[in-house]
């Protein structure tokens, strides 16, 4: 059985005080008792995070990470500096990553390989666009986007990573994937990820991301490929999150 993932990205939002109100929320719940829960803060808010989901069920992530160790690179943080911060998860390749700032595929592999080698979870973010999915071109791309990874990696680097699934059309804009349209493409993947081993591919958890909320979660983690929730907006509110970590049981 595949122990269920809820992420909280926190994006370029929060504030110390809702960090705070997060380690208190969280400090005595009642959560199913095989489930993964990360809250995925901007960097400032770290340290302040780390001490205050210490006593919680809440692991931390972090957005993005820069694949070289050090240097002359002014704004970006390394591996070593996020693992140095009790950092286990971090995003690679998020849609607005690859849109925003232009990671390309190469550039997110690299992301990903520097997570694997500083002993970080990462999950590899993928997804298409409405004019792909219009297109028809949605297994096209999501595959290309996994497979650059995938066929780079060695068996046991495979293992180690989670798959996130975010139609770029569903994020932040209040549309959801209905759950027969998410389970489709998980499928896929899953069904791709069985050309390397059967095992990795029933191993391997998939989220899906794309405005998963309170009212949405149970249906579309109640999907046999989906295996828990990247999730945005909700996870900035201590009981939307509390919800949705629920619907994962």
């Amino acid at each position: 059985m595949r122990t269920p993932l809820i992420a909280g990205n926190w994006k370029m939002n929060g504030s110390a005080a809702l960090i705070n109100d997060f380690g208190s929320a969280f400090a005595d719940v009642s959560l199913p008792a095989a489930l993964d829960v990360v809250l995925i803060p901007p960097f400032p808010y770290l340290d302040a995070a780390r001490q205050a989901f210490r006593n919680t069920p809440l692991a931390l992530g972090a957005q993005t990470l820069n694949p070289i160790e050090s240097g002359a690179h002014t704004g970006e943080v390394s591996g070593r500096m996020l693992k140095e911060f009790e950092v286990s998860y971090v995003l690679a390749g998020h849609s607005e990553r690859r849109e925003l700032y232009r990671e390309s595929d190469e550039q997110v592999f690299d992301r990903l390989l520097a997570a694997l080698d500083n002993g970080l979870t990462p999950i590899l973010c993928v997804g298409e666009s409405l004019a792909e999915r219009d297109a028809e071109k949605t297994m096209d791309v999501v595959l290309r986007q996994v497979g650059y990874a995938m066929t780079r990696l060695a068996p046991e680097q495979r293992q180690a990573v989670v798959i996130a699934y975010e139609p770029v059309w569903a994020i932040g804009t209040g549309r959801t994937a209905t759950p027969e349209q998410a389970q489709d493409v998980m499928a896929g993947i899953r069904a791709y990820l069985a050309e390397f081993s059967a095992a990795l591919a029933e191993q391997m958890r998939l989220l899906y991301g794309g405005s998963m909320n309170a009212k949405n979660a149970a249906e579309l983690l109640a999907q046999p490929d989906i295996d828990g929730g990247l999730v945005g907006g909700a996870s900035l509110k201590t009981d939307d999150f509390y919800a949705i970590c629920q619907s994962a049981g």
